[in-house]
């Protein structure tokens, strides 16, 4: 098993690295996390792998940290998901998103990946949230209904305007108000965000 590479980073298509390790070239599929981690062409990077072998092929994928290669792991495990699925859910969530979305049964967010239908997502969500429990993440309190929603709903928001899916999580959770619309909450994690800029 591969279970990190680092090299030089050569080029990129799309998600599929290549990365140059003593000579030799491995190609490696990236999470989104680890794609916008990649530096220039040239410089050096270090990803975590996982390697899948099958009868016709063996593929290597990338992931920018530890905690995100095992939640891979975690949703590939799960019957009728695989490994491309399975890099599309996480790299439009992480970790707490997920345990929050299994913790409230709410299939929906899952739905907004595609490739996902509703019923997939029920049963991902009927098994994900004995797996989550091994990344030991405490479930969202203090939100729900339509306050949990509008959280989701500003999360994605941020999402569209470029935001990393752990980035958007972060500025929404910084927010805290329980009662804010989506518009709200979008607006004043781009405040935060242009206050730090501004230091």
């Amino acid at each position: 098993m591969i279970g990190r590479i680092a090299g030089r980073f050569v080029e990129a298509v799309e998600q599929l690295a290549l990365i140059d390790v003593g000579g030799v070239g491995y190609e490696v599929e990236l999470s989104t996390g680890a794609r916008s981690d990649l530096p220039p062409p040239g410089g050096d990077v270090a990803l975590y792998t996982h390697l899948l072998v099958r009868e016709d092929a063996q593929q290597l994928y990338g992931f920018a940290s530890r905690s995100e290669r095992e939640l891979f792991r975690a949703v590939l495990r799960i019957s009728g998901v695989g490994p491309k699925l399975a890099l599309s859910l996480i790299s439009a969530f992480d970790v707490d998103e997920l345990a929050h979305a299994a913790a409230d049964g709410d299939p929906g967010r899952l739905t907004r990946v595609p490739g996902i239908g509703r019923k997939t997502a029920q049963r991902m969500l009927l098994e994900l949230k004995d797996r989550l429990a091994e990344f030991a993440v405490t479930p969202a309190v203090g939100r729900s209904g339509a306050d949990a929603s509008a959280a989701a709903e500003a999360e994605h928001a941020l999402i569209a305007l470029g935001y990393r899916p752990q980035d958007a999580a972060q500025l929404v959770r910084e927010v805290g108000d329980q009662d804010m619309a989506t518009e709200a909450i979008v607006r004043e994690a781009l405040r935060a965000v242009a206050r730090r800029s501004a230091s």
